[in-house]
């Protein structure tokens, strides 16, 4: 079985631990949530199983073939035309020209960004379209385990869910692994199978939570309602400073979705 497997990883930055006894575990066809507060060590872990990081505590191990990965950033070469920035991996590849200037074409053209756009430096492009080159980028090289680093943090609400509805379409499509890292509680919600919340000082899983319906058949009244039921966790409320707010969260879980808005900027 193809996963991807974290046992009692911890990793340190000079005396500093910045993750410790960290398990975790993304099966294949399966949406993993990595969610917390800035400093808890989540890009870190993202690095780590990324193999951009050495380790130095604990047992990782890889059995997904084709790994890729999205940043926080779009990280597109300037000098580069949209359809050169898709086609980037695949001319490490080895893939000859006429065909990965075809497949980033296509899946270009999946992700929204016409002909246009695929011709343009990415200069001319808005954020949002450099956010679907990055995310094109990854996805044509038909990965089976797919690593996100808050891909879709600064984007507005109604590019992000475009994006996010994308996004489950090729996993489901493709049976696709992902481990995602995020700081919004509600767009891990939203996506994954699997949310773990993380604590900092030292970066740690402190809860873990199953959604038993498929993310692509959540509406927003489910979406805002579990997402108040996790903020009324102590380990996540905790995690995220709100030891002594007082949020309206047990109307937003009967599902009202404004009261729930208001639950999450407490």
């Amino acid at each position: 079985m193809k996963r991807l497997l974290l046992s009692g990883v911890g990793h340190a930055f000079a005396l500093r631990d910045v993750l410790e006894d960290v398990d975790l575990v993304v099966e294949a066809g399966r949406v993993v949530a990595l969610v917390g507060p800035s400093g808890c060590g989540k890009t870190t872990l993202l690095h780590l199983c990324a193999g951009l990081l050495t380790l130095q505590r604990g047992r990782l191990e890889n059995g997904f073939a084709q790994p890729a990965v999205m940043f926080q950033q779009p990280r597109l070469l300037p000098w580069k035309r949209t359809r050169g920035n898709i086609a980037l991996g695949l001319a490490a590849a080895g893939v000859p020209r006429a065909e990965r200037e075809r497949r980033a074409g296509a899946i270009g053209e999946a992700v929204g960004l016409d002909a246009l756009a695929l011709d343009q430096f990415p200069h001319a492009l808005s954020g949002g379209m450099q956010s679907r080159a990055a995310l094109a980028r990854a996805l044509v090289l038909e990965p089976d385990l797919l690593l996100m680093d808050e891909p879709f943090a600064a984007l507005d609400v109604g590019l992000k869910g475009q994006l996010h509805r994308l996004l489950l379409a090729h996993q489901a499509a493709r049976g696709l692994a992902v481990l995602m890292i995020t700081h919004d509680l509600m767009e891990a919600v939203r996506l994954a199978d699997t949310v773990l919340v993380m604590a900092p000082e030292p970066g740690r899983i402190v809860h873990r939570f199953a959604l038993d319906t498929p993310a692509a058949a959540r509406g927003d009244a489910e979406v805002y309602r579990t997402t108040a039921e996790l903020l009324q966790e102590p380990a996540v409320r905790a995690s995220f400073g709100l030891e002594g707010a007082d949020c309206a969260a047990s109307s937003a879980a009967e599902g009202e979705p404004p009261r729930a808005r208001r639950a999450l900027s407490c």
